[in-house]
């Protein structure tokens, strides 16, 4: 071989010598796939002349089955340099990522949506202590307090859903993603809110589901916004708890008796769309019917008989027994089951009239007491009697004399008032 061919051989090695680029980490470069293992790839590095591997796990972001689903023999891919592989630089292999490089671009794009103020849309990969894992092409983390406006008991029935986020902190130096759907639920609500409370009016009957149950009633969502059934509004007859009548997720009808937007309250009734209890009531406990009851209240006066839902009658006390009592308490109690007979009804005063001594039969005693009893007719001697009399008839305190029930003092009085001022006659 001549010198003037070893010259240029030896000018042609160097040149491709100078021609091959230095691999440095943190790279990008690009790689031709030479083989497809079953947890790697073999792959060329354009312009180096040395060879990388790619695992599985750094080939997408996203989970992978089957690693020759996703590449192939010739496939030119773009990736990053992450290590060497062995101490011979020359001819050893790099570490390489498809994932780290798509992850770059995803943060990219992600810091330019918080940048911008905008949301993200991500799905629920899974469950772990203290919050919700999202793959949003990073890994991104919910705090347990950040995934609703209220206790959430269960986080798995969020597992594979996907969900709208705010975008609270990035920091990808540090892979650190934190987001927040209570924030999305929030500002969806107050935009619910501001709506509803401007249309919403005292009076409206509207429907809404039930959405949580309390000792003291029911929330239920109008669409966006609670307003509160009170457990006294819930029905016409009693209610202990509105869990006895009500469950959660259950379509209600409901009337809106209040509305105070600066407290953010709603104040709903159920009973109030009902059919009204005394609608019927001439046809259902006419005068002479004997019904079923239950005593609600015990006053000086009398006792207040529940006898349909949402109707009460008063059984005056001269009503109770034929034989004198002292007060109702002495022979009644709230709560007891009893029979009474209708002495009168004024549905449109809602006042029923009752009376329990006329289901059983006077004593003989009682009876020739009754029918022995005197007129009195001498304004004379039988002034102090009847001045007793009358003082014993305005005795019943004020706060009775016009009862928030309907009934006047003369329904109190009863029976006492028939014979008043026959005597001066």
């Amino acid at each position: 071989m001549s010198e003037n061919n070893v010259n240029e051989n030896a000018q042609t090695m160097a040149d491709a010598l100078n021609s091959v680029e230095t691999v440095h980490i943190g790279d990008t470069v690009k790689g031709e796939v030479l083989a497809v293992e079953d947890k790697q790839l073999i792959v060329g590095i354009e312009g180096t002349g040395v060879e990388g591997v790619v695992p599985l796990k750094e080939l997408s972001t996203q989970p992978i089955d089957d690693i020759r689903s996703v590449a192939k023999v010739g496939d030119e891919i773009d990736l990053v340099v992450i290590s060497t592989i062995g101490k011979d630089k020359e001819n050893g292999q790099y570490l390489l990522s498809k994932r780290r490089l798509e992850a770059q671009k995803v943060w990219k794009e992600i810091q330019a949506k918080f940048d911008a103020g905008e949301t993200i849309t991500a799905p629920v990969t899974s469950v772990v202590k203290g919050g919700l894992v999202v793959n949003a092409g990073v890994r991104g983390f919910v705090p347990a307090s950040m995934v609703e406006d209220h206790f959430v008991e269960d986080l798995n029935q969020y597992k594979g859903q996907e969900l709208e986020f705010k975008i609270i902190e990035i920091e990808p130096s540090d892979n650190r993603l934190i987001l927040s759907h209570r924030a999305i639920v929030e500002a969806s609500k107050a935009e619910a809110r501001k709506e509803i409370f401007s249309k919403l009016q005292a009076g409206d009957i509207v429907e809404g589901k039930v959405a949580r149950l309390t000792n003291f009633g029911a929330f239920v969502d109008l669409g966006g916004v609670d307003g509160l059934v009170h457990v006294s509004e819930i029905a016409f007859d009693h209610v202990d708890k509105p869990s006895d009548v009500l469950k959660v997720g259950q379509d209600v009808k409901v009337k809106v008796l209040a509305v105070d937007e600066d407290r953010d309250r709603i104040s709903l009734s159920i009973k109030a769309t009902l059919p009204q209890p005394w609608d019927n009531i001439e046809s259902e406990a006419p005068a002479g019917a004997v019904l079923d009851g239950t005593v609600r209240r015990l006053t000086s006066f009398g006792a207040f008989v529940e006898v349909f839902p949402g109707v009460e009658g008063l059984v005056h006390i001269s009503q109770i027994s034929h034989e004198h009592i002292a007060t109702p308490q002495d022979v009644l109690k709230e709560g007891q089951e009893i029979k009474v007979k209708v002495l009168s009804v004024d549905p449109d005063a809602h006042r029923l009239a009752l009376s329990i001594k006329a289901l059983e039969e006077a004593p003989e005693g009682a009876q020739q007491e009754n029918n022995s009893q005197p007129r009195n007719n001498n304004r004379g001697g039988d002034r102090p009697k009847r001045n007793n009399r009358r003082e014993e008839r305005t005795s019943i305190p004020a706060e009775y004399q016009q009862d928030d029930s309907g009934f006047s003092l003369g329904d109190m009085l009863g029976d006492a008032l028939k014979d008043f001022g026959k005597d001066d006659k």
